[in-house]
């Protein structure tokens, strides 16, 4: 069975053991090693962000073709399935964090991380202000990196904050109006929306959400609802929807297997859930 490959770096199946939290290289760097094609994979643990100076690039993102121009920015949050085609002039950086450390420099900024933890393709202006601060935001990250200094850690931290404000900025992602200054029903959405992205390959029981959160399905369902604009039901089976459609594209696992894979034994119940929500049946989706 093919699976979607998950790297740590693409190419390298396991974390360096003493990896930094950060890591920077220039995009020539390691797409010249693959004649500038980097074939779709995934990362379990990392956020990325690509920033691109010179060339061309076409980029897959969860099987959503983009054309990436000078000033292109891409955020890349874990098990989002990516892949590019790099021009042999292409000039940037490409900048690699734990989402974990990502999301705790956000936690005092909740809608910054919810926006930035979802995949994003911007391409900004030369004469925009935002992308100078951009371009020198990244700047003074490596150069902190390169260097050892007193009070580096904190340093680094304080860059790397400095560099997700200013892709935020830019409109690499726009948090969801909904939850803007939604005070605890906000913060219950996004816990629930944690847990779905942790559990929906076991289940899609509502009860089961509720009561890992401490509150009654119904309240669930409410805050869904207000927050959300759908039912916790609903944003279960589009996110377990959203990895069959990244199976179907990129691994050469049959209908029936990615089923099993995600907790449907049922070949043909499977095939009528996704047609229901796709609005096309698994094996034609996959020919498209």
């Amino acid at each position: 069975m093919n699976f979607i490959p998950i790297y740590a770096l693409y190419g390298e199946e396991r974390y360096p053991e003493e990896a930094d939290w950060l890591h920077w290289e220039t995009i020539t760097s390691r797409s010249r090693l693959y004649g500038f094609r980097i074939a779709p994979h995934r990362h379990e643990q990392f956020f990325q962000i690509l920033l691109l100076r010179k060339g061309r690039a076409q980029a897959l993102i969860d099987g959503e073709s983009f054309q990436l121009a000078p000033l292109s920015v891409v955020a890349v949050p874990p098990l989002c399935v990516h892949g590019y085609e790099f021009s042999e002039d292409v000039e940037g950086i490409v900048l690699t964090l734990f989402e974990r450390e990502v999301r705790g420099l956000l936690a005092d900024a909740p809608e910054v991380g919810d926006a930035l933890l979802r995949p994003s393709v911007t391409t900004a202006r030369e004469e925009e202000d935002g992308a100078a601060e951009l371009h020198n935001a990244i700047r003074g990250l490596i150069r902190e990196a390169d260097r050892p200094a007193p009070g580096r850690s904190a340093a680094l931290r304080a860059r790397i904050l400095l560099v997700l404000l200013s892709v935020f900025r830019l409109g690499a992602g726009e948090a969801p109006r909904q939850t803007d200054g939604m005070g605890r029903a906000g913060q219950l959405a996004r816990a629930f929306q944690a847990l779905v992205e942790r559990d929906y390959r076991d289940t899609r029981s509502v009860p089961h959400y509720a009561r890992e959160l401490g509150v009654t399905p119904t309240h669930l369902n409410r805050v869904c609802r207000q927050v959300l604009g759908r039912s916790a039901l609903s944003l279960i089976e589009r996110r377990i929807i959203l990895e069959a459609k990244r199976y179907l594209q990129f691994s050469t696992l049959s209908v029936k297997e990615i089923g099993i894979l995600l907790g449907y034994p049922d070949p043909a119940y499977f095939s009528r859930f996704f047609l229901k929500a796709a609005g096309v049946p698994p094996s034609r989706f996959r020919r498209w």
